[in-house]
């Protein structure tokens, strides 16, 4: 196995203050660059477990959006309670910028390891809060208050998680495989998705309406607190990457988003256009689905919960694929694959979710699934090979959250603003072709990346 960055364990010892994993006793067999496969393993369940945690919140608001605008909304009618409930989730990520700048800046400046380790812990504390915010019926207006203000808080800290997740894989990753170890991140956000999914429909199926509304809806946050304690610990046992130890201490750059934004903004601007369908498509098929199902067409939220926790168990699977076939294939052709397959699809299968058939829907929801990883899972890698090591961190955290913080924490309400305007349920559909034209023209002018060595400056 090659890694792009070459350097032998001892190469790394002056800039860490001690040695790296793959000069430690007791470790694994190393393969050729140096890196122990037992210290991989570790960096694939380290960058695994954050986005599952905070991809788990975000599906268990969004799928328990309903209870949860009742809970703090519970004067507004029927579809106003929504869209607030919605709106909070999309204020949540106008800070996501803020903080891609603040954890690139960790990430770039001091390592990509002490930025994961401390923006889990800060996430899954915000998460546990959700929890222990009391509704409007006990404390009124100061209720939504507190959970906009505890999302805004949860926002700002996970902003950095899937751009250091991402960065972090592909810089422990072999050459040829980086698109597969990449492929981990967008895996684990599904994971997290798929577990709120089951949460979901466990308690719906099992709780009494005004026990989900009294209490069952905040059983899910609750658990935040013990992954996240989990993945910090995990953190905390790592060196950091190769790429990043083979910097010297005056390419940590003081101030890594000017040096970016002076001698990377091209790649920005790309960067930003390309995330668009990633945002928008990931946020409507696997999170505002089950609200749709139920909500627009009328569907039980049973039905709805199982139809969207089959498609994440097939989008999982799917999505290794896709990192095997971006490293053979490249990045350029799976992520324009992508775009173009949305821009013809995704309205007729959106026509074919109202036919009222639970196996049509399913099967409809596999396959913008499916089509979904074509995208999500070359993106990561796509990102971190675009910019060198000295501003990877920054570049990728800045410009995914960029568009996520205008496209995809908005996608949600957007879906449904733009159903209420049009009276048309095929609204978040043509949502969706418009953000894959984007896509598509931004990744039109990339280079590809796919099997050259990773950028240092």
């Amino acid at each position: 196995m090659e890694h792009p960055i070459t350097q032998t364990a001892g190469a790394a010892e002056p800039l860490t203050g001690h040695a790296s994993p793959a000069s430690q006793p007791n470790e694994a067999p190393h393969s050729g660059d140096g890196v122990s496969k037992d210290t991989r393993r570790r960096v694939i369940t380290a960058s695994f477990i954050g986005n599952f945690v905070e991809w788990f919140d975000y599906a268990v608001y969004g799928y328990l959006a309903g209870i949860i605008s009742t809970v703090f909304f519970p004067e507004a009618d029927r579809q106003t309670a929504l869209l607030a409930t919605f709106g909070v989730f999309a204020i949540s990520f106008f800070v996501r910028p803020l903080g891609g700048f603040f954890w690139g800046h960790i990430g770039d400046r001091l390592g990509r390891r002490k930025a994961l380790s401390l923006s889990i812990v800060i996430m899954s504390v915000a998460t546990f809060c959700i929890a222990l915010i009391p509704g409007y019926g006990t404390i009124g207006v100061l209720a939504p208050v507190l959970l906009l203000l505890v999302r805004v808080v949860q926002g700002f800290s996970a902003s950095g998680e899937y751009a250091g997740a991402s960065a972090f894989l592909v810089e422990y990753a072999p050459a040829h495989r980086r698109g597969l170890y990449a492929a981990v991140v967008p895996a684990s956000t599904a994971a997290g998705l798929l577990l709120g999914s089951l949460l979901a429909a466990l308690l719906t199926a099992t709780l009494s309406e005004s026990q989900l509304h009294d209490w069952g809806w905040r059983l899910p946050f609750l658990l935040a607190a013990p992954m996240g304690l989990i993945g910090r610990y995990i953190r905390t046992k790592l060196e950091d990457t190769p790429a990043f130890r083979a910097l010297s201490q005056e390419e940590h750059g003081k101030a890594p988003a000017r040096d970016m934004f002076r001698n990377n903004r091209r790649q920005l601007i790309i960067a930003t256009g390309a995330v668009l369908l990633n945002a928008v498509g990931f946020y409507v098929i696997l999170s505002y689905m089950p609200t749709y199902l139920a909500e627009e067409l009328g569907f039980g939220a049973g039905e709805s919960f199982l139809a969207t926790t089959i498609a994440l168990a097939s989008y999982i699977g799917f999505i290794f694929l896709t990192g095997i076939a971006s490293d053979r294939f490249g990045r350029k052709r799976m992520l324009i694959t992508a775009s173009v397959l949305f821009m013809l699809l995704t309205v007729p299968a959106f026509m074919l979710l109202d036919t009222g058939n639970f196996l049509v829907i399913v099967l409809v929801q596999i396959l913008l699934g499916g089509m979904l990883t074509l995208n999500d899972g070359t993106l990561p890698s796509f990102l971190a090979e675009l910019f060198p090591t000295k501003t990877r961190y920054s570049g990728f955290a800045v410009s995914f959250n960029l568009s996520n913080a205008l496209f995809g924490g908005t996608a949600p309400f957007m879906a449904t603003l733009l159903i209420g305007l049009t009276h048309n349920k095929l609204a978040p559909g043509w949502y969706l072709v418009a953000a894959s034209l984007v896509s598509l023209i931004a990744v039109l002018f990339a280079v590809e990346t796919s099997k050259k060595p990773l950028q240092q400056h």
